[in-house]
């Protein structure tokens, strides 16, 4: 096992005995041929194979790599919460081999020069493969920039929860956004002028923090703000004929809408919270499990659990955000919203697999194939031969549990410290190189751009 980790680059690898899952959605114990990062062939009995590199797989089961189409890695500026690096670390460290990041760092992601210094930064340290989002202002000043985006992979709208010039809540600017370009547009899905009534008069009711309830959080950041931005970002795609990524999908009112009135130009996620997680969990949690949008009743997280089965969700992300435990000690509404979520969204979802919630191969898809042809990603997300050798190696015999000093994102805890879960990633493959295996990281394992 050593010698894989001493190869910074490699990119040739044997892995040997595994239970793969195979573009049919069915697992069979054969071994996967990787040449110069990619898949060459898939072999019922182990090749010959010399001298080179062989991760012995041992009957354990092979996956596409997890592509997280959102996250939000604090670099630069907030880097005191996580960095490119200590990120790019939990991904290995959770199957995770690609991501998309969020435009709201500092300064934020407005112009193709922030992008660019992002993705320079990203192909010096990033361990996994990394693309971009390019923010939109609220103010309107960078349409130019929209209109052009570069290497981005699409454009990111805060309707709602964002301050400063991230802060789209202005109808009229909405709506000048989804009239400029052509790129995708990601959506935090939040309606803004209501966010801010009802914080006014809900925080008014409760002035003392004592007297706050724990829930509180998920009232101010009620269904419908979600539901009427929801509904609007579905009405400007359809009027500017404009595709329409809907973020973090967290209400089965949303749900509902969009099984009635999704088009081809549509498509939105969830993340693993809103399906295992509801505003009950604030009782024992706190803040620890307050984000954007909220945790919801157990009925919406039943509704959003449904729409994913059905095909009205396309795909899993984790949203990604984490915060150190002293500001998320802070008093609400002060604790900033945001939870961490690389490491843990493999697992969890593989657990209810186990669980027979759903099967192994709808898991692959919600997490690699969808992400990427939503994003029009070539090459990743199946095992086949000419595919990226993107791959995580899972146990899905063994349950460990969630352990907060074994947390590797900066922010050092998890919402989900405790749980008992299956399908930890045992290694971790980048472009056939073994990034991450069984504890031990390869620190020379280097990601690519995924949008050139």
């Amino acid at each position: 096992m050593g010698p894989l980790l001493m190869d910074p680059r490699g990119g040739d690898l044997l892995v040997r005995n595994a239970e793969v899952l195979l573009p049919d959605g069915q697992c069979r114990r054969c071994s996967v041929e990787i040449r110069a990062g990619q898949i060459e062939a898939i072999h019922d009995t182990p090749p010959a194979w010399g001298q080179q590199p062989v991760l012995e797989a041992h009957g354990l089961t092979l996956l596409p790599g997890v592509i997280d189409p959102q996250v939000h890695f604090r670099d630069p500026g907030l880097t005191q919460k996580e960095d490119l690096i200590s990120a790019s670390r939990a991904c290995l460290r959770g199957g995770v081999t690609s991501f998309l990041e969020m435009p709201n760092t500092l300064p934020p992601t407005i112009d193709r020069q922030s992008l660019l210094a992002k993705r320079q930064r990203a192909a010096a340290v990033s361990r996994v493969n990394y693309g971009f989002f390019l923010g939109a202002c609220g103010d309107g000043s960078n349409l130019a920039a929209l209109a052009d985006p570069g290497p981005a992979c699409g454009i990111k709208v805060f309707m709602g929860s964002a301050h400063g010039p991230l802060d789209c809540g202005d109808p009229a600017v909405q709506e000048q956004i989804f009239a400029t370009g052509d790129r995708l547009i990601a959506v935090h899905a939040e309606d803004q002028t209501r966010l801010r009534q009802r914080r006014e008069q809900l925080l008014a009711l409760y002035p003392e923090a004592s007297d706050r309830p724990a829930d509180l959080h998920s009232q101010i950041h009620d269904p419908e703000a979600a539901l009427a931005a929801t509904r609007r970002a579905l009405e400007l795609s359809a009027r500017y004929g404009r595709r329409l990524h809907i973020l973090h999908l967290s209400t089965g009112a949303e749900a509902q809408w969009l099984r009635q009135h999704k088009t081809s130009l549509v498509s939105t996620e969830v993340t693993p919270q809103h399906l295992l997680l509801d505003s009950s969990a604030y009782a024992s949690r706190g803040s620890l499990v307050q984000m954007n949008p909220p945790l919801r009743t157990a009925q919406d997280r039943e509704q959003l659990w449904q729409a994913l089965l059905d095909g009205v969700i396309d795909c899993i992300a984790t949203d990604h955000a984490p915060h150190t435990l002293a500001e998320k000690d802070k008093p609400y509404p002060h604790s900033p919203s945001g939870m961490p979520g690389v490491e843990t969204s493999l697992p969890l979802m593989l657990t209810q697999v186990a669980l027979g919630r759903c099967s192994l191969a709808q898991v692959a898809r919600w997490l690699s194939l969808a992400p990427a042809e939503l994003y029009g990603i070539p090459r990743k997300g199946q095992i086949a031969p000419g595919w990226d050798a993107d791959l995580v190696l899972v146990d899905m015999e063994q349950a460990r549990p969630v352990l907060r000093e074994q947390v590797v994102s900066r922010c050092g805890w998890s919402p989900f410290e405790g749980w008992e879960l299956v399908g930890w990633p045992e290694a971790t493959v980048v472009a056939g190189v073994v990034g991450y295996e069984r504890g031990v990281f390869n620190e020379a394992c280097r990601g690519r751009a995924l949008q050139e």
